[in-house]
């Protein structure tokens, strides 16, 4: 069985009446994922199967539902190129307000669904930790119009670099797969902090990698010269 989004608005809320709770509606957006990820299918899933789940008015939800799995320090194999490619469509629809479009080959990609909770459920309490920083309409001149193409604009780039081949190397999925949520939280959240977290983190994924192939062509170099010819 799986969830979309509106169907876990309705759970959550039907768990709120029946404990009482006065304000049925702050359901934290961790908890949402966590019941989409409870509730996902047994077996094989397609990116198509999980965009499904979050139908059309939850690309952010996405978003950040597809970058949980690179929380952890090395990624599944890959997975990077696939959901980096669905987060940088994600990113690109919004840009334009597109309806959201994924070509055959990345739609069809399949993944073990029971691989795929696995590394989520190991990286949602990370997840519920970041959102605890999050204060909704913090710094709000940093959600505004033109700052608002500046941040899609910096989404699309933390996309990218999520997609670059270091998967195998500690951290070069996760800095950009942070950049990405905490985008998307401040997005939702309308917190201005966020997003300025989500700017930050991507500054630190460019200096990461410039390192990576700096330190690569070094050794290269040196290499090189103690060649016999």
């Amino acid at each position: 069985m799986k969830f979309s989004i509106f169907e876990v608005d309705r759970m959550m809320t039907d768990k709120a009446l029946t404990s009482g709770q006065k304000d049925i509606h702050k359901v934290s957006l961790g908890e949402k994922l966590e019941a989409i990820v409870h509730g996902m299918p047994q077996g094989n899933i397609t990116t198509t199967q999980i965009l499904g789940v979050f139908e059309d008015d939850g690309l952010l939800l996405l978003s950040i539902f597809l970058s949980l799995i690179f929380l952890i320090p090395i990624s599944v194999p890959g997975v990077s190129t696939a959901f980096g490619t669905a987060i940088l469509l994600i990113g690109i629809a919004r840009l334009f307000k597109r309806h959201l479009w994924l070509p055959g080959k990345i739609a069809g990609r399949t993944i073990a669904a029971e691989t795929l909770t696995a590394g989520l459920m190991k990286a949602l309490p990370w997840f519920h930790r970041l959102e605890k920083i999050s204060h909704p309409h913090r710094l709000p001149w940093l959600t505004g119009n033109i700052p608002g193409l500046i941040n899609k604009l910096a989404y699309i780039l933390a996309s990218l670099l999520l997609m670059a081949p270091f998967g195998l190397i500690p951290f070069s999925n996760t800095l950009p797969a942070l950049s990405l949520i905490f985008f998307a939280i401040g997005e939702i959240e309308k917190d201005g902090g966020s997003i300025l977290l989500g700017h930050l983190f991507t500054l630190a994924t460019v200096v990461y990698f410039a390192v990576l192939v700096a330190g690569v062509g070094v050794t290269v170099w040196e290499g090189w010269q103690y060649l016999p010819f």
